[in-house]
């Protein structure tokens, strides 16, 4: 072998190491001693390009280390990696010959003071809160009577069961349409935002629909906090109740639904009434009305007997008799009446034919004159150039005419 090619692996103390010499040494001891490490820092840096791959810088007080995160791992965290974090993670540290650097390769990362799960549906929330999901008013009642009722959960565990059991104690005649599902896993969050969309589509449309499974640790529960099927919730036209875990678990799932429940059991109570509870109810209601009956009629009782003991209805001709004397009375009114006014018009005749005797000409004839007419005209003679000799005149008298013949006319 040439002098001028010396081994890598032992080189002469007069035969310095070529960079990329040192480099591969330092990558193979680096690599094969550090494998995997954890190590614990503040997240600085921080920028996720296209690729969708994360690259940060791990800093403390005293030093700071590159990092990597791959984007097939970066796509399986459960929260929003961003600058100033605390972080616990875990990886392997990887020399890159070109910039003779080392950086940390990470596998696992995990927030310092809170769990990954826990601060991803903290930041979830936080986000669909800003986006008015969970407001109170957006909140829908629960229909008194429902005829048919979704669940969507899963048809084997015993949520399905507790919640039928409740059901029908509680209240018959009800269709329950079951929406199997996986109520955690991988792929479980996408059957039941999917069922869920399913139950909104039937037809006839359901009353209610139940969302919800048993108990069990945040990551059994981690499908209700999915946005997937949060916002399948929220979106729902159907009334919605959630029915997730225990009393201390409170899911996303809780807070979108119009109505939330601490257990199955405890939805089915929600959902129908108690038909013992309503028995009563109608008891009741049957007294109530009974008693306002009788209140009613005693009243009305009271009307007619007071209406009753009133004169007309206890003597009724005496008004019969009252109209019929004030009927005499009128009577005898208006003949009085029309015997003054027979005398009033009497007296006003005779004076007026008194006048009309005064200006008669009848009653100047009775006085002894008389009217003097042409026997064959008729026309009465006021003076005496109106006749001539020979004319025959009429001469009228009190009583009779008298006809004469003119012999002679004095004008």
């Amino acid at each position: 072998m040439p002098a001028s090619s010396p081994a890598v692996d032992a080189p002469s103390s007069t035969q310095p190491f070529s960079v990329s010499q040192l480099t591969a040494r330092l990558k193979g001891v680096v690599e094969s001693n550090f494998s995997e490490v954890w190590v614990a820092g503040e997240i600085s840096n921080f920028s996720r390009p296209q690729s969708g791959h994360c690259y940060f810088t791990l800093k403390d007080d005293h030093a700071q280390l590159r990092a990597v995160i791959w984007r097939g791992t970066a796509t399986r965290l459960k929260f929003d990696v961003q600058d100033g974090l605390e972080v616990v993670c875990r990886g392997r540290l990887d020399v890159y010959p070109p910039r003779g650097s080392y950086q940390l390769v990470i596998e696992q990362l995990v927030p310092q003071g809170v769990g990954a799960l826990e601060l991803a549906l903290r930041k979830l929330r936080e986000k669909l809160t800003r986006e008015g999901l969970f407001d109170t008013e957006n909140k829908r009642p629960l229909p008194p009577f429902p005829r048919r009722i979704g669940v969507v959960t899963s048809p084997t565990g015993a949520a399905i069961r507790d919640f039928i059991e409740v059901l029908r104690r509680r209240w018959q005649g009800i269709d329950v349409f079951i929406f199997p599902v996986r109520v955690q896993g991988d792929g479980s969050a996408d059957e039941i935002a999917a069922a869920i969309g399913q139950a909104n589509r039937l037809v006839p449309s359901l009353d209610v629909l139940v969302v919800g499974r048993g108990g069990g640790s945040l990551e059994d529960l981690w499908a209700f906090n999915e946005e997937t099927v949060v916002r399948a919730i929220a979106a729902s036209s159907v009334p919605t109740v959630s029915a997730v875990g225990h009393e201390i678990d409170v899911t996303l799932a809780d807070l979108a639904a119009d109505v939330r429940a601490l257990t199955p059991s405890e939805a089915a109570e929600r959902v129908v009434p108690s038909s013992q509870d309503v028995t009563e109810i109608m008891q009741g209601l049957r007294s109530r009305l009974l008693n306002a009956l009788v209140v009613k009629a005693s009243s009305y009782r009271s009307r007619v007997d007071a209406i009753s003991s009133r004169p007309v209805f206890t003597r009724p001709l005496d008004e019969v008799h009252h109209r019929s004397r004030q009927t005499d009375d009128l009577t005898t009114r208006l003949h009085s009446a029309a015997k003054v006014q027979l005398r009033e018009q009497q007296s006003r005749l005779t004076a007026i034919s008194g006048k009309l005797d005064t200006l008669s000409p009848l009653g100047v004839l009775g006085r002894g004159y008389s009217l003097t007419q042409d026997q064959a005209s008729g026309q009465l003679i006021t003076a005496a150039s109106q006749v001539t000799e020979g004319q025959q005149i009429a001469t009228r008298l009190a009583q009779g005419t008298v006809v004469s013949t003119v012999e002679q006319v004095h004008k």
